[in-house]
């Protein structure tokens, strides 16, 4: 019971928050979300938070099919963890994911909000700067910050589960792509280690045979 908060919080940083940034977006483009968001918190409230959360759910999908791939192939490959050992270690892998997953899902998320709110306000007034002006770059700065700070907080939250669960040998990771045993070679070499083994034994019974 003691994680409820921290799991309320990490899915309200993960979800809503960018999920409002990005239902902001949809304001210029749609007078009925600018109504909700311009309600009384009692008539536009539980309009405005379902938004919000369904919002923050379409930025997540938008985050992990392009800023979680561009992190992948960057140099942030996914580890091959071992999740053999999770069993035992569940509390602390949970833990790692809301001090440090939920952090990237909110600025991988925010990041893709507010690319979308930037395009939205072009979008509605019609015009795309030639000279940039503090609200251009003031986009630019956030969206910047967003995608160094998702990368770090993805890049820590890796090291910390390879730490904890380990890494599997057989798909050691190597320039950023995970290498396959090759099984020709795995089934020759336990052929040999059967021969030998064989060959060892029949040296044994020999020697211990009785002589007569």
């Amino acid at each position: 019971m003691k994680n409820v908060p921290v799991r309320n919080f990490g899915l309200l940083i993960a979800y809503v928050l960018p999920g409002f940034v990005a239902l902001f977006g949809a304001s210029y483009l749609s007078d009925t979300v600018a109504a909700w968001l311009g309600a009384s918190p009692t008539g536009g409230l539980l309009y405005g938070l379902l938004a919000s959360i369904a919002a923050g759910l379409a930025a997540n999908a938008v985050r992990w099919a392009i800023v979680d791939s561009v992190h992948h192939r960057t140099g942030l490959p996914p580890p091959a963890w071992d999740f053999s050992k999770l069993q035992d270690k569940l509390a602390a892998f949970e833990t790692l994911g809301e001090v440090h997953y939920r952090y990237y899902q909110f600025y991988g998320n925010a990041f893709v909000a507010i690319v979308f709110v930037y395009v939205a306000r072009q979008v509605t007034t019609g015009t795309w700067p030639t000279v940039w002006s503090w609200p251009d770059w003031g986009f630019l700065l956030f969206g910047i910050l967003f995608w160094a700070t998702s990368r770090d907080a993805l890049r820590k939250y890796y090291l910390r589960v390879a730490g904890l669960l380990g890494t599997r040998k057989e798909n050691a990771m190597a320039n950023g792509a995970i290498h396959k045993k090759d099984s020709s070679k795995a089934t020759m070499g336990k052929k040999l280690d059967k021969r030998l083994a064989n060959k060892a034994v029949a040296h044994d019974r020999v020697k211990s045979a009785p002589r007569k």
